[in-house]
């Protein structure tokens, strides 16, 4: 049987998943999920991670006077957060 988790417990769950350092994207995917039927913003935590394979981000870093662009090491899809 199913147990179902309220948003406090939802709210919890994704913090300690981003307090560890390592994760892969079948972990990621799952608490992108989470939070999607929560409703709970990720905010400033869905940097950490690529927006199409959803490895740990990293890679080579670009800043220009509107975006910061992160190529994913894994995928080599480019990132772009508005500064």
């Amino acid at each position: 049987m199913k147990t179902s988790l309220t948003k406090k417990e939802a709210l919890e769950k994704i913090e300690e998943f981003f307090k560890r350092k390592e994760f892969d994207a079948k972990e990621a995917r799952k608490v992108k999920r989470l939070a999607m039927k929560f409703n709970i913003k990720l905010g400033e935590k869905r940097k950490k991670f690529c927006k199409r394979c959803l490895s740990k981000l990293g890679g080579k870093t670009r800043v220009s006077r509107v975006y910061k662009s992160i190529k994913c090491a894994n995928c080599k899809y480019r990132n772009r957060f508005k500064l």
